[in-house]
């Protein structure tokens, strides 16, 4: 026990006579600038230990920062990857020389290595830093020191991609000691946040996609369990300049969109307006798997831009089926000869047609005569053919036209296969007609739908977008 007493106190004062003798100013020669090599060997040798007198007096480090590039933002993994620069202000109260002595140097550079320095990280790093090393500090006659450094930074970062590609993003970087509490190291910004924010949108107004909105801070402490450790939190602010995205996405999808709207302007008869609907949206999912690297991916949501594309290729799809419905109007049941029901006749030729302000080029001459009134009407006029027996017997014949009677009757036969065949055509016409007004007057129901649902959809996301981006 003795022992070990007496090993702490001869520590204690090895220590003691250490600090005493690095708290006198550096000695200097004449003929030489800046302090000596040996009275500053005697402080690279306590560089293990921290620079102060009183060691209850904490060390004082000022942080500044400039944020000149954004390197990449990975929206899968939640990673921000920027370049700083880094600066770092803390007195050493050791290296303390006169100027007037030491030939007016007040400033001398020497190697980081040598020296204590503060162990400032970053709580949001994620990665190694790679970054080139700077291996020398400016220190001060008054023993102020200045290490500027580049800091490659791998942060940690939420994320929010709902919004792409008029996203504006959030990040936080937290700087503090890492072993030092309160009691030895305080932190406290260098420069003042809006100092920064300007120095930074300076070198990054004109960089790559990200532009930068303003950098916010405010200095805190950290408690955890009986420590305490003071931290600055950084709030940087950076938004996407959308105008890529604008012109490879949303303006090729539009376009897209605006054929398939135009394309209800074809022949509703026609089996081209359904082809040319199944190319349409051939290349659109062409189109989406081509520009399926330029969407963010995460699995926390999906942004409002993949919505706005699956939506829009639902839009395509009913387009198609209400094309394959018109079609199966027009045609099946054309087709098979059926008669227009009364009900669809009330419905869709009547209120339909009125509430959608529908005007059929027939609706405007007269009333077409009944079926019925049609058919006798047809049977009545114009000249009746009788069979051959009933002339035969009223007018009996003479044995010089027996020879033609055969003959006659085959004329008749076939004048009455005619008009049968004639008759046919007349009313399959007219059920086709029918059928074709029905099928206009939805195709035309179906369009105003489609053209309501689009327009009420792009007023929705256009409104969402401006809405986030007067908001950033």
């Amino acid at each position: 026990m003795c022992s070990s007493l007496q090993r702490i106190n001869l520590i204690s004062g090895l220590l003691l006579m250490s600090v005493s003798l690095c708290y006198s100013k550096l000695s200097c020669k004449e003929g030489h600038s800046g302090p000596t090599y040996e009275s500053m060997q005697a402080v690279f040798d306590l560089q293990s230990f921290r620079p102060a007198v009183n060691l209850s007096n904490p060390t004082i480090t000022n942080i500044s920062f400039t944020l000149y590039a954004v390197l990449g933002v990975n929206e899968k993994t939640q990673i921000l990857t920027t370049f700083l620069w880094l600066r770092l202000y803390w007195n050493h109260e050791f290296l303390v020389w006169d100027p007037d002595e030491c030939d007016s140097v007040t400033r001398i550079s020497l190697p980081v290595k040598q020296l204590w320095s503060p162990d400032i990280i970053i709580y949001e790093f994620v990665d190694d830093d790679v970054s080139q090393a700077c291996p020398y500090v400016y220190v001060n006659h008054t023993g102020h020191i200045r290490w500027d450094r580049m800091l490659r930074l791998v942060s940690a970062c939420n994320l929010e991609i709902f919004s792409f590609p008029f996203d504006v993003q959030n990040c936080t970087f937290t700087f503090g000691s890492y072993m030092h509490t309160i009691r030895d190291v305080r932190v406290s910004p260098a420069l003042t946040f809006k100092e920064m924010s300007g120095n930074s949108k300076r070198y990054l107004e004109a960089s790559g996609e990200w532009e930068l909105v303003d950098i916010l801070g405010e200095t805190s402490i950290l408690q955890f369990g009986i420590d305490e450790w003071d931290i600055i939190t950084f709030w940087v602010v950076i938004k996407r300049r959308p105008v890529l995205y604008v012109v490879n996405l949303l303006i090729p999808s539009s376009f897209l969109m605006l054929i398939d709207i135009l394309s209800f302007y074809l022949p509703p008869h026609s089996v081209d307006r359904a082809s040319f609907k199944m190319t349409l949206i051939l290349g659109y999912t062409v189109f989406l798997l081509i520009m399926n690297d330029l969407l963010p991916s995460t699995a926390n949501g999906t942004p409002i831009i993949g919505i706005y594309f699956s939506v829009c290729l639902a839009l395509m799809v009913i387009s198609l089926l209400e094309t394959v419905i018109i079609t199966n109007v027009l045609h099946h049941n054309s087709m098979k000869f059926q008669e227009v029901p009364h009900w669809v006749r009330v419905v869709v030729l009547k209120h339909i047609a009125n509430i959608i302000c529908y005007r059929w080029q027939e609706d405007i001459l007269p009333p077409s005569i009944p079926q019925k009134d049609k058919a006798e009407s047809l049977n009545g006029s114009g000249p009746s053919i009788q069979p051959i027996s009933q002339t035969s017997d009223q007018h009996p014949t003479s044995n010089a036209g027996t020879t033609t009677l055969p003959e006659l009757q085959q004329i008749c036969q076939y004048l009455s296969d005619l008009r049968a065949h004639l008759t046919s055509l007349q009313k399959e016409n007219e059920l086709q007609d029918q059928w074709c007004h029905v099928g206009y007057v939805l195709d035309f129901l179906l369009f105003r739908i489609y053209l309501l649902l689009i327009s009420c959809y792009a007023l929705v996301i256009i409104s969402m977008w401006c809405i986030w981006i007067s908001q950033s």
